[in-house]
């Protein structure tokens, strides 16, 4: 701003960056920052006095334009490329006082903020940018002026509808949004965001550039305006989707996680369930936990009945043996419950059902998927939403096949857990689980014990029969074959008794002869037991 010899006043160093000389009786009467620092002084007092701003908003390019505002007797053009420098350098040096007759800087910058709704569209991003730039956001009045710059952008957005800014609009008369296009550029621009983007939906790409930060001052002006929740949903997604392509994984890690916070806080429906999985793919490739994490299972699950099995076949997080992360699909199942308790309907409810019952067909291969997982999925929802038990009995079959070490306590919980009386297909029957049909097979679900000696009563033993889950109309067939057997065992056990009487009768020689006929007809008694057991 001059020369030492001729201003021969102060040096104002700006955030090492740059040194400028200014006439403190030109600049000081504006600035009441400058005015404690120094006081009236004479020139001569004032030679080669020096300050030291390492915290300058917007460095040398925003003094210089303070000081020629200053200089020029406090007039100074004001554009939306300058407007935040000036905003933020005039509360920075605290030039609050009208000099001269005239508005002070920080009044006059307010003004011109409270014109913004007359800018065109670019004028507004160029302020957003530089609002953005100067990290407006960390302090109060910072803030307050970020604020004002984004309601002016919903409220943009919001009145122009499904249209996109035009070139035809730019005129002072026009009611819609104004938009500078006379350049062939901007013009080039808008016709682009047209063909590239449905019409709701121009403004995504022009607003791509802002930082996490701002993005959540942006959404929650728009909540606040009213905005279109699924709007600001799909406007979401295609911020992740466009920024997470090519920066750092830990850059992902923030914007996933700020993404998933703003989504928490949308209308339930606004989102897709096909897209919160999107979502959770990647939260889970990064690492993403904690409340982020839950926020997310939260949305899915609360509407769990619009997923399909493919949303749900998620692999297994590392250092876990199972192939699907069943985990998740119980809390996804857990948040759809807490959700029905209060609003769900039962149509829903079924369709979550069916859902479930495929997924645990899928996973029931699974050699190292836990029985206690397995049938906490089982069991995770009421047996009255399923309108077939076709899928659940294919899947028990199945995971017994391919677990045949499963423990009789495991395998009598899990066919517990089928309801019998509900229609099953000849298609889904499987002659190698426990059926409908008298005789169970080699797994029978209860272990009815045919050893029971005449004190139990016949009352007792139909319990037992009815509790197999057989059809009504069998019971008494099954129950005649179960009489029969235990009268054969009847007769094996007295069979036994008199051969052991005869035994102490018979030389030494012949005993071990009989033993061994003995020992024969006890292992038939043994077999008929584990095949009814």
């Amino acid at each position: 701003m001059g020369s030492p010899s001729i201003c021969g006043s102060l040096r104002v160093d700006i955030n090492r960056e740059a040194t400028f000389f200014v006439d403190q009786r030109i600049v000081c009467p504006f600035s009441s920052k400058l005015s404690r620092l120094f006081g009236v002084m004479s020139a001569s007092d004032a030679r080669n006095r020096e300050v030291v701003f390492g915290d300058f908003p917007g460095g040398t390019e925003s003094f210089e334009l303070v000081s020629r505002f200053c200089y020029n007797h406090g007039k100074v053009e004001i554009s939306p490329t300058n407007l935040a420098l000036l905003h933020c350098a005039a509360r920075y040096l605290e030039m609050r006082h009208p000099v001269l007759g005239v508005d002070n800087l920080v009044t006059q910058t307010r003004k011109a903020l409270e014109g913004m709704k007359d800018w065109t569209w670019p004028d507004l991003m160029a302020l957003l940018k530089h609002c953005q730039e100067l990290n407006l956001a960390t302090t109060l009045s910072g803030s307050s002026f970020l604020e004002k710059c984004l309601d002016s952008v919903v409220t943009r957005v919001s009145s122009s509808g499904e249209q996109s800014p035009s070139p035809s609009t730019s005129s002072s008369d026009s009611s819609g949004p104004r938009l500078s296009c006379e350049t062939k550029s901007n013009i080039t621009h808008t016709d682009s965001l047209k063909s590239s983007f449905s019409q709701g939906t121009w403004w995504f790409e022009d607003l791509l550039f802002v930082d996490a930060t701002v993005l959540e001052r942006l959404v929650h002006s728009m909540i606040t305006q009213k905005f279109n929740h699924a709007v600001i949903g799909k406007f979401l997604l295609y911020y992740h989707k466009m920024k997470t392509q090519f920066v750092k994984p830990h850059e992902k890690f923030e914007i996933v996680d700020v993404v998933v916070d703003l989504l928490y806080i949308l209308e339930r429906a606004s989102v897709s369930c096909k897209s919160l999985f999107g979502l959770l793919r990647m939260a889970s490739t990064l690492g993403v936990d904690g409340c982020s994490r839950m926020k997310l299972e939260l949305m899915i699950g609360s509407q769990l009945d619009q997923a399909t099995l493919d949303n749900l076949l998620i692999p297994s997080p590392a250092g876990m043996n199972q192939l699907y992360d069943v985990d998740l699909v119980l809390r996804l199942s857990t948040a759809f419950l807490d959700k029905a308790h209060s609003r769900g309907s039962i149509t829903e409810l079924k369709k979550v059902a069916a859902l479930l019952d495929s997924y645990l067909v899928e996973v029931a291969p699974d050699p190292w998927l836990r029985p206690t997982k397995f049938l906490a999925l089982a069991t995770s929802l009421l047996d009255s939403a399923r309108d077939s038990n076709d899928n659940i009995y294919q899947a028990f079959s199945m995971y017994m096949e391919v677990h045949p070490g499963l423990s009789r306590e495991d395998r009598a919980k899990m066919c517990g857990a089928l309801n019998y009386d509900k229609k099953l297909s000849d298609e889904a029957y499987n002659p190698k689980f426990p059926s409908r049909n008298p005789m169970p097979a080699q797994i029978s679900p209860i272990p009815v014990n045919i050893k029971s000696k005449t004190g139990e009563s016949e009352p007792h033993r139909k319990q037992a029969v009815q509790h197999t889950g057989e059809p009504e109309m069998d019971n008494e067939k099954l129950q005649a074959q179960l009489q029969g057997m235990q009268s054969r065992v009847t007769e094996l056990e007295k069979a036994c008794k008199k051969m052991q009487n005869q035994m102490g009768k018979m030389p030494k020689a012949r005993a071990g002869s009989s033993c061994n006929r003995q020992r024969s007809r006890c292992t038939d008694k043994e077999l008929v037991d584990e095949v009814v057991m």
